[in-house]
């Protein structure tokens, strides 16, 4: 978007922002239409597809054995991925993973982690040998603005879909048997990005506020409200009054996206 139309677009937004309205009619806290479906890859051990408004994320997980970390003997292994599909943006370019896609991956792997969102203990199969291993695998398939909650909601979708193997110890032998048993969980995080267009905080930013707006937070909410997980992004500042609100609006964002989760 040419520095021009930027500033014509940014009034646009601006004046709405300042009546409570966007470009695309919603409240200042309300999120797009949110779909989502589970189980649509037949390889993955869990997968998720989920739509926010045009955006469009695709996660699968995969379960595999592994060593532990030797600081954590006992526990598995968790491992988030993500990747901008060159079709999904015309800034995306195939190649190896950018500062965004890092970042992308970072956001989502921490408010499953620092959330305790897995079981990691019941992954361990021997202690400090082998293990359990959760790969992440995020996709983005179309990019119209807040990657990051739709991101970390493909993704719990997706954990929530995932089935791991049985299997015994034998003669000192992983042997892997009939039947799958749902991946361990015991929390469902999820992750609320709130933006700031001059001194207003809007929830949810399509791509158009995103090019506009001064910087954004992403808040990762556990099962019981509490805010275990921020990422601050943009050139811009919150006061502390505002990341107070910020952070009510996230408890009260999350608590309405968990109902849309299955488990």
């Amino acid at each position: 978007m040419s520095s021009s139309i930027t500033r014509v677009r940014l009034k646009q937004i601006e004046e709405l922002i300042a009546k409570g309205q966007r470009l695309d009619e919603r409240g200042l806290r309300d999120y797009r239409e949110i779909k989502i479906e589970q189980g649509l890859i037949e390889r993955a051990e869990g997968s998720a597809r989920v739509l926010l408004g045009k955006t469009e994320i695709l996660v699968g997980v995969k379960v595999e054995t592994g060593e532990p970390f030797p600081d954590t003997p006992n526990e598995g292994v968790q491992t988030v991925n993500a990747e901008l599909v060159p079709i999904a943006s015309p800034n995306f370019e195939p190649g190896p993973p950018d500062e965004n896609s890092i970042e992308l991956a970072r956001v989502v792997d921490r408010g499953i982690r620092e959330s305790k969102a897995i079981d990691t203990l019941k992954l361990c199969i021997e202690p400090g040998k082998k293990v359990f291993v959760v790969f992440v695998d995020v996709y983005v398939l179309n990019h119209d603005g807040n990657l990051i909650d739709a991101s970390a909601l493909a993704a719990m979708a997706a954990l929530l879909n995932t089935k791991m193997p049985n299997y015994e110890i034998k003669d000192g032998e992983l042997k892997i048997k009939q039947g799958y048993t749902p991946l361990p969980m015991k929390s469902h995080p999820i992750t609320v990005t709130v933006g700031k267009i001059n001194n207003s905080l809007i929830v949810d930013p399509g791509l158009e506020e995103e090019q506009v707006m001064d910087s954004r937070l992403s808040m990762a909410v556990n099962d019981d409200g509490n805010i275990c997980a921020i990422q601050k992004g943009g050139s811009g500042y919150f006061t502390p009054q505002q990341i107070l609100e910020a952070s009510k609006i996230a408890q009260e964002k999350a608590a309405e996206l968990r109902k849309k989760l299955e488990w």
